[in-house]
């Protein structure tokens, strides 16, 4: 991993890609130790609006808590697309919902297309876990946790209840975020 990862979480407000930027940054800081932030950006609306989650890793103190240079970026929707699928490094990820974001921005960074909300409501049976199976792929992507501590991380969030379904879930999004690097 570099001295410093920036990672975006975007889509609409409801969609737990909030969510998914804390559970990220505690897998790298509680888990693994790392140095990590996360901050959230959402519209008035708050569910249905474009909102944003973004995580900084680091292996030493962060100065800066708020992304600059984004390595990855997820976007589910095609307004978080559009306002914030911005500032990806030359080299960096882009990782669209391919069900939703029809339109990709151009730059000179890399672009997936992964039908992610279909996964988690055809593959899983759930739409709420589509959050978990983006998570599952940004990790599986960019390898900036191990695929241990992002499942940890994930399962100390959840409900009894529901830890088969968010492991089934992460577990998909993750091979799936595999294959892509290939």
């Amino acid at each position: 991993m570099a001295e410093r990862y920036e990672l975006r979480f975007s889509g609409a407000g409801g969609q737990g890609l909030i969510t998914a930027g804390i559970i990220l940054a505690e897998a790298a800081s509680i888990i693994e130790g790392k140095s990590a932030v996360q901050s959230q950006s959402y519209g008035p609306e708050a569910r249905g609006g474009a909102s944003k989650s973004e995580v900084i890793i680091a292996d030493g103190p962060i100065d800066y808590p708020k992304a600059t240079i984004v390595d990855a970026c997820l976007a589910m929707t095609q307004e978080a697309a559009d306002k914030y699928a911005n500032g990806i490094k030359k080299g960096g990820l882009l990782l669209i919902d391919a069900d939703f974001v029809h339109t990709a921005p151009e730059g000179d960074f890399k672009v997936l297309r992964l039908p992610i909300m279909r996964m988690a409501k055809e593959d899983i049976g759930r739409e709420i876990v589509a959050n978990v199976v983006a998570l599952g792929a940004v990790i599986g992507l960019t390898g900036v946790v191990t695929r241990e501590s992002g499942e940890e991380a994930v399962l100390r969030k959840v409900p009894a209840a529901f830890k088969d379904l968010n492991k089934k879930a992460y577990s998909m999004g993750y091979e799936k975020g595999k294959e892509l690097a290939q």
